[in-house]
């Protein structure tokens, strides 16, 4: 590749934040749940680089193409590749793709193609544009021809970022107008995650690693079938929480055992679950769902007396 920039270049990183900033000089956009990836075109290559600096285009054939078919020949580009499902941001599908069967991401490719939205510019043809300020290289990406490749949306104000706290969102970056881009440093970028909120009920729970506590309790919702349906799980607990909490579930202990899929981050003893009548119902905060999971660890806000446990429904993670 004859471009000014060449792989591997660290992306910029954000720091993470509770709440959006304020003031004239930032600049506002969603936040996606995808793979952060810097694309390199030149003329009839394409280069598509991971956060970690590793080469992706075995398993996006099709984010390649879309690279290909840009009208704009020479450009480095940050950005994001992303599968989207009924509106829906799916990692879970975009991770199959990390696949060593070239067929396997081929039928992938197919049935759930990928796509790359842009949100940066750090070169065009031969100039280079990482040290102008961030609303400079916004304006040049913006007047690029991008063609199937998607530009990312921006709010100049707060109330315009709020849209991207709501529904099915992922939350908010902001920028900061007059920065430069540092590869691999968290300067003048900030994440804002949205923070949701559900009831679940318990349906299990794991011991913990000392003996007579609690480790995890094991999370559902019922779907519109009827049918309660694992979601997730939530733990965290202090340790004096963790030896109450064995108490507190005795009375709902049906005994029925069971054991996760196989970790190599826990071990086996870790993995087996014992299940629980579904009659108590918690508040729970999450960030991310992929499907209808939750992605990550739900944080435990507090027990609801109050919620009949068939009120838990599934729409919750969508709403």
């Amino acid at each position: 590749m004859s471009l000014p920039l060449q792989p591997p270049i660290k992306p910029a990183l954000a720091r993470s934040a509770k709440e959006l900033p304020g003031g004239e000089g930032w600049r506002y956009e969603p936040k996606w749940d995808g793979f952060r990836t810097i694309a390199f075109r030149d003329g009839d290559s394409v280069y598509l680089q991971s956060r970690g600096g590793k080469q992706m285009n075995r398993y996006f054939p099709d984010v390649a193409a879309q690279l290909l078919a840009m009208p704009v020949e020479r450009a480095v580009i940050d950005g994001e590749m992303i599968v989207v499902i009924d509106g829906v941001q799916e990692f879970d599908l975009l991770s199959q793709r990390i696949h060593p069967a070239a067929s396997r991401v081929e039928k992938l490719a197919r049935e759930t193609p990928a796509a790359f939205v842009a949100f940066d510019v750090l070169a065009i043809d031969d100039d280079v544009l990482m040290d102008e300020p961030f609303s400079e290289r916004r304006e040049r990406l913006a007047e690029l021809e991008l063609g199937p490749v998607q530009l990312t949306p921006v709010a100049e104000d707060r109330d315009g970022a709020g849209q991207w706290l709501t529904g099915v969102s992922e939350g908010v970056i902001a920028k900061q107008a007059g920065a430069a881009y540092l590869p691999g440093e968290r300067k003048g970028m900030v994440k804002i995650k949205r923070v949701r909120t559900a009831d679940c009920v318990v349906v299990a729970f794991r011991m913990g690693k000392e003996e007579g506590t609690v480790g995890s309790l094991i999370l559902g919702m019922y779907a519109e079938d009827g049918e309660l349906r694992v979601v997730g799980h939530t733990s965290g607990f202090k340790a004096s929480e963790k030896r109450e909490l064995l108490d507190f579930l005795d009375p709902y202990r049906t005994g029925e055992q069971g054991s996760g899929e196989p970790s190599r981050w826990k071990s086996d003893e870790e993995l087996v679950w014992e299940g629980l009548r579904p009659e108590l119902v918690c508040e729970i905060a999450f960030d991310h769902i992929t499907g209808d999971r939750i992605r990550h660890g739900a944080k435990f806000l507090r027990w609801r007396d109050d919620k009949p446990p068939r009120e838990c429904e599934m729409d919750q993670l969508r709403n």
